[in-house]
């Protein structure tokens, strides 16, 4: 008899353990959701800025275009996997950090694989790293990104001192010249932008709350 008995008082309290461990595991992912949840710029009482001009003439400035192009394509779900393209451009649901943009960039009207190759043709001085141009892997490179909107775009800060000065639409160089991604118009509780990127292989395309684990080399605000 004492056995029969405990074995269903074993299974009760087994029970109440698993519950309460999952209950504990919850609480601790809704902890985390709200120490890391989006806020748009008027919950946190930012200025948020917009471009005054519409590339495409679809009705959206051309900063939120951006942001919808980036948000659309990591949508898709690429794999990170650098691979050369005739034409330029990946077809095969592969792609990498520097897709995003040109990505962005042409849901708002502008194909930045043309501009940078007739950037490289008319200055190749600045592109001393580039001996030989080559139009279908010239514009997916940070190196070639970083130096043409250092000549064609607005140079912003680095620091996070004034949340105000990153706006949506906004890009990012990391590092040495090691990765780029494009700001969120989400940001987190300090005001800093969500980063829309495409960061390694263990993890592919996501929009997060992630602008501060590595360094900022390069700030850029695109100026029609």
């Amino acid at each position: 008899m004492a056995s029969s008995e405990y074995t269903p008082r074993c299974r009760y309290r087994l029970i109440k353990l698993l519950l309460g461990l999952l209950a504990l595991i919850c609480a601790a992912f809704a902890v985390l959701w709200w120490i890391n949840r989006p806020y748009t710029a008027e919950e946190l009482g930012i200025t948020e800025l917009h471009s005054d001009h519409d590339e495409d003439g679809d009705g959206l400035d051309d900063y939120t275009d951006f942001v919808l192009g980036a948000r659309a394509y990591i949508a898709t779900g690429p794999h990170y996997q650098s691979k050369y393209y005739d034409g330029g451009y990946p077809d095969d649901g592969l792609g990498v950090c520097t897709d995003v943009i040109w990505q962005a960039f042409m849901a708002a009207g502008y194909n930045l694989k043309d501009l940078v190759d007739a950037d490289i043709r008319q200055a190749p001085e600045a592109y001393p790293f580039i001996p030989t141009p080559d139009g279908n892997i010239d514009f997916r490179r940070v190196n070639t990104l970083d130096t043409f909107f250092r000549r064609h775009a607005q140079v912003l800060t680095t620091d996070f001192d004034d949340p105000e000065a990153w706006q949506g639409g906004d890009i990012v160089i990391f590092g040495d010249r090691d990765h780029i991604g494009l700001c969120s118009d989400l940001r987190n509780r300090d005001g800093i932008p969500f980063l829309i990127h495409h960061g390694n292989p263990v993890e592919d395309a996501v929009e997060r709350n992630q602008m501060g684990r590595h360094p900022v080399t390069g700030h850029f605000r695109w100026l029609s």
